[in-house]
């Protein structure tokens, strides 16, 4: 009997073993270095590693393969998202450094959790079959679990980590009851064996129920309405630096799956299933805006806008097409940068103890720090979608994609929408221009990194609006994949 050992190269899988290496020796490192080596290096440490596992990341552009037995897909759409989520974690272990040394938080397990969910992002992104893809999410999930009650003594932290943990289990159960279903009915995990049965012999019973669940699976990761009720909660009750972090790395790496997964696998059946997110995306864009306006929680808000931005984004699913993938991988980009940076002056404004979360505290900031005012101004632009801004092209491409794709009324909705959400965004600008701010808001403290940080990002979201055309075409390269 003679055994195949297939060939592997650990080369295509270069970002997840530096990315894993690195959570390791930061554990080993916390467990035997002293509070000095604890306080100095260990952020330093997982930037490196997240810089080392970027060049990795360069190196693999434009390698079409599988490897690991077609486990892995080594593509140009995985590239494009592990850019995304290097990008993503890279900032916010910038704006966690001196976050936690306000709460004395310092700790060697906070960078390399977030190592590991990273890994987790990266397996979502590049699974090939529907058991690393699951695989994907339980590490991205249990690391976000443990982050969001790392203040222990905190009860909101508390009661964030728990509701997180508790709807967190249950949409990891749909996803997997759905993966059970779908080979039930196709007898395979393979993403492009299962986009080969289907085409041959059409959906069966398990194959529809399976679809329908993996809906749910996905939905409740990117926060669509009606499985976004967590969000608010978790958002506001998390460490604000996790919040930022698990806003822009945990939707970006569900709605890689789920384009992934229904692009390839279920294309033939699109009718079965758009109407289902065409009833979702407004549902959930809708839901997402309409309660940010009541909101006076910043982080509240920034939560239900991102459950407004999922609905943005189905747009682009359900349009089906290569401008509507593109607009996804665009805006996804766009979005990481703009919210990050908006995070990390909510970061900064709250100072210690997060004391300064209501938006009107923001009154005068203008006037007190006008660097910090404009860069937020800059941010929230982006998020309304106001030209020149990345944010008005990843809508504009995301609307187009629709249009063409023939779903007028859903990009009418979409638009009531976005000019609904210019109220709450555009309402925290006048606050920090036109309203005096009550008392002095004291000290800011910024350091040269953060600060460099947040004028990069504005910086980028501009130029990203202003000269889309590389990154667009970056992105239509990476779904040339999908087809037409």
């Amino acid at each position: 009997m003679s055994i195949d050992i297939p060939t592997i190269c650990l080369t295509n899988i270069g970002p997840l073993i530096t990315l894993s290496v690195a959570g390791l020796l930061l554990l080993l490192f916390d467990a035997f270095s002293g509070k000095a080596m604890k306080k100095a290096h260990f952020h330093q440490f997982s930037l490196v590693a997240v810089v080392i596992a970027l060049l990795q990341t360069v190196w693999l552009w434009n390698r079409q393969t599988t490897d690991f037995s077609r486990m892995i897909y080594v593509d140009n759409f995985s590239f494009f998202f592990n850019v995304i989520f290097l990008l993503g974690t890279g900032i916010s272990i910038i704006l966690s450094v001196h976050y936690l040394e306000n709460y004395r938080k310092n700790y060697g397990e906070y960078y390399a959790l977030m190592l590991f969910a990273a890994v987790g992002m990266i397996l979502m992104a590049a699974g090939g079959n529907l058991v690393i893809i699951f695989l994907g999410v339980e590490i991205l999930s249990i690391p976000i679990y443990i982050l969001s009650g790392l203040f222990r003594e905190d009860l909101k932290s508390n009661e964030a980590a728990l509701k997180y943990l508790l709807l967190g289990a249950f949409s990891s159960a749909f996803l997997l009851f759905g993966i059970a279903m779908l080979y039930g009915g196709t007898g395979t995990f393979y993403l492009a064996d299962l986009a080969a049965f289907i085409k041959k012999s059409g959906m069966n019973g398990f194959t529809y129920v399976g679809m329908g669940l993996l809906i749910v699976g996905f939905g409740f990761k990117v926060s669509m309405a009606p499985f976004h009720m967590w969000t608010p909660d978790v958002y506001e009750g998390a460490p604000t630096s996790i919040t930022a972090f698990m806003s822009v790395g945990t939707k970006a790496a569900a709605f890689a799956a789920f384009l992934r997964v229904f692009l390839e696998v279920f294309p033939t059946v699109r009718m079965e299933w758009d109407l289902l997110l065409w009833v979702a995306a407004v549902a959930t864009m809708t839901v997402g805006n309409v309660t940010a306006l009541a909101q006076t929680n910043i982080k509240r808000m920034l939560a239900y806008s991102s459950i407004a931005h999922a609905g943005y984004i189905l747009v682009g699913l359900i349009a089906g097409n290569q401008l509507g993938a593109t607009g996804i991988l665009y805006y996804l980009l766009a979005y990481t940068i703009m919210n990050l940076g908006a995070f990390g002056v909510v970061i900064a404004v709250a100072r210690k103890k997060d004391n300064y979360l209501n938006i009107y505290d923001y009154a005068g900031l203008g006037f007190q720090y006008p660097g910090l005012a404009a860069v937020m101004s800059v941010f929230l632009f982006s998020l309304v979608g106001m030209p020149p801004t990345a944010g008005f092209l990843g809508k504009f491409y995301l609307f187009s994609a629709a249009v063409e794709a023939g779903y007028i009324w859903l990009v009418i909705i979409a638009v009531i929408n976005s000019l609904i959400s210019v109220y709450y965004y555009l309402r925290i600008t006048v606050i920090m221009y036109m309203q005096p701010a009550e008392a002095d808001l004291g000290p800011v403290a910024m350091t040269p990194v953060v600060n460099a940080t947040l004028i990069i990002s504005a910086l980028a979201v501009l130029l990203i609006g202003i000269f889309p055309g590389s990154i667009f075409q970056l992105a239509m390269n990476s779904v040339k994949i999908f087809g037409s």
